[in-house]
Parts: structure tokens; sequence; C-alpha cells
């Protein structure tokens, strides 16, 4: 192996790893903001497509977090008691009912990611504008390069 490809295979080692430890280090920061509302990490999620995307069914919202629709309809009925979404019949079909979210689950959602924004932006604080700005592009292109996989 040349000493070219040994470097390449260990910076993409480190590239792996650093965004390993990255994720874990965000989703332990989630759950310390979870902490203090009445939701579970999974709820945090599914009430997160649900606020991104709209309106969906159960199996949409089962494919989106990679869960049984069992386990999905379970959590939809402890977030529905907890007043965070509520089922519809769809007006085209009446046969499907979607997942809506209320007003209460758009508010948790919404205090909970401006929290995760104020806690990124403590944390790039010795960023420079243009190098807040170079990662934020550099992740958008990883992101896309990933979702066309």
């Amino acid at each position: 192996m040349k000493v070219e490809e040994s470097k390449e295979i260990e910076i993409f080692a480190d590239i792996e790893k650093d965004l390993r430890y990255i994720a874990g280090i965000i989703k332990q920061k989630g759950r310390e903001i979870l902490s203090n509302y009445t939701i579970t990490p999974p709820q945090f999620v599914a009430l997160q497509w649900l606020f991104e995307e709209g309106d969906m069914t159960i199996g949409e919202l089962s494919n989106k977090m990679f869960l049984a629709c069992s386990t999905t309809t379970d959590l939809v009925d402890r977030m529905e008691k907890n007043k965070l979404v509520m089922r519809v019949k769809d007006p085209n079909d009446r046969r499907v009912v979607r997942i809506h979210l209320l007003e209460e689950g758009e508010r948790i959602i919404d205090e909970v990611i401006k929290k995760r924004q104020v806690y990124l932006q403590e944390v790039l604080v010795n960023f420079s504008t243009e190098e807040v700005i170079l990662l934020k592009n550099n992740l958008m292109k990883l992101h896309q390069e990933m979702k066309e996989e």
C-alpha cells in the first residue's frame, strides 16, 4: 500500500470517528434538553417528522423512524393522550387516517429545536463567520451526497 493511500484511509477513519462522536454528543445534549419536557426521545423524533413533513399515516411515520407499525401506533397513542397529536381522517380517502401535529406538539418541538440551536451556537463561538459558513456548506453537501445514495 502506498503512503498516500494509507494517509487517505486514515483521514476517512478520522472523519467517521469524529462524526460518530459528534452525533453521540448531540444525541446526549438533546436528551438533556428533553429531560425538561414530558416527551421521550422517540416521541421527539416522531413530532419532528410531523413538524417538518406534515401529516402522515402510521405506516409513513414508521418508515421514517425505522420502527414497526405496532411500535409507532403505541407511540402515537401516548402522544395523542398527551394532546400532542391527533388522528384525522384523510378528506380524499376516509379509510386513511393521518397523524396531525397539534399546537402543544408544535410548541414543544419549536422550543426544543431552538434550545438545540442555541447550544450549537455556543459550541461554535470560537469559529469565525467564514468557518461557520464553510462548515454549514460542507455538511449540507455531505447530507446531499448521502441522500442520493
